[in-house]
């Protein structure tokens, strides 16, 4: 069975269905490559990053602290957020523990770095499929997925992180202090990656309309009903995770979040313009 390659630049009319595994394994092998010399670099530097990186957020001299406690007192909140990072002792329960977790961050570091370059390929084995205008329409696109990826695991990292760990860090089950929270390593490294990828992943949201806007799944009318459930599990997630109970530091978390839904509806809603347009266009 033959499967048509749309591009007229590719120079060629028509792929076989292993043809076009046979270039999807050559896009997976330098995807891989990719993600092994970043990792490989990551992990030959592993002591530098894990104590200045990786450790970051449970620095009592962590940056964010800093900027945090000073932005508190310069609008006037007094201590309000002024986080002191939780004293944890990490530990490894296994022999190979310590190894292990630096091939986990030597991995997880090197998807991270290496993302535009794997997103890279995968628009390249995407795009000889789409029309001429298809891919008119999404010029930029590497550039805007990196940007919004690396935004949300920076939020993640300097803000979401310091907050989840002191909130859980400082978390008391009992009044008679019975429980000691000593978190094993591969837990802390695993909680980690979870915020960075799940804060890089969850800010692609205006990508993401885009891409259901165009295919027809979501619409900005949707987006606006929508809008006061959406404000409303932000919040929830913002107070759940906020260690202070004032609203000023729960605010710091939600507005982002809550900018990029705005912004999702403004991308959609500009989609759907563009839509109507080309089929008013078709049609007349």
């Amino acid at each position: 069975m033959a499967l048509f390659n749309r591009n007229p630049e590719s120079g060629r009319s028509e792929m076989t269905f292993i043809d076009h595994l046979e270039e999807l394994r050559s896009h997976i092998i330098r995807c891989v490559l990719a993600i092994l010399v970043m990792g490989g670099i990551i992990f030959y530097y592993r002591n530098w990053i894990f104590d200045n990186v990786i450790y970051g957020p449970l620095n009592p001299d962590f940056i964010s602290y800093r900027v945090l406690c000073q932005f508190s007192h310069w609008a006037h909140m007094g201590q309000a957020l002024c986080m002191p990072a939780v004293k944890v002792e990490m530990q490894s329960n296994t022999f190979g523990g310590q190894f292990l977790s630096s091939i986990s961050m030597a991995l997880i570091g090197g998807i991270v770095v290496a993302f535009p370059f794997i997103f890279w390929e995968f628009w390249r084995f995407v795009r000889p499929a789409l029309k001429e205008k298809e891919v008119k329409n999404t010029r930029f696109v590497i550039f805007w997925v990196s940007f919004f990826f690396f935004t949300g695991a920076a939020f993640g990292y300097f803000l979401l992180g310091p907050f989840t760990f002191n909130f859980l860090g400082g978390f008391q089950l009992g009044t008679k202090g019975f429980i000691t929270t000593r978190p094993t390593l591969a837990d802390y490294i695993d909680n980690l990656t979870n915020i960075i990828l799940g804060c890089g992943l969850a800010f692609e949201l205006p990508v993401l309309a885009f891409i259901l806007t165009k295919i027809g799944l979501i619409t900005p009318s949707f987006l606006k009903r929508t809008r006061k459930y959406a404000i409303v599990v932000i919040l929830i997630l913002a107070a759940f995770i906020t260690p202070s109970p004032d609203w000023m530091s729960q605010m710091i978390v939600f507005t982002p979040l809550w900018l990029l839904y705005e912004l999702s509806i403004i991308v959609s809603s500009r989609v759907s313009k563009e839509k109507e347009k080309e089929e008013e266009e078709e049609w007349s």
